[in-house]
């Protein structure tokens, strides 16, 4: 399994945090994802928490 530098992959506010912390935040914590995209992940899938968006089946597939 690959090691993540969170601070690389969240926006400065959430740089610190530890990994449950991110994991339960909203998908705009991500660097390059706006309060409006998380709102149609949410729209769209239901997707509210990083986490949640980790667990999609679709960004399995990608992966």
């Amino acid at each position: 399994m690959a090691t993540i530098n969170l601070g690389k992959v969240v926006d400065k506010a959430w740089v610190g945090k530890g990994l449950t912390e991110v994991l339960a935040a909203p998908v705009s914590a991500l660097k390059g994802v706006s309060d409006r995209d998380g709102e149609l992940l949410q729209e769209a899938f239901g997707i509210e928490t990083v986490a949640a968006l980790a667990e999609l089946e679709y960004v399995r597939w990608a992966r």
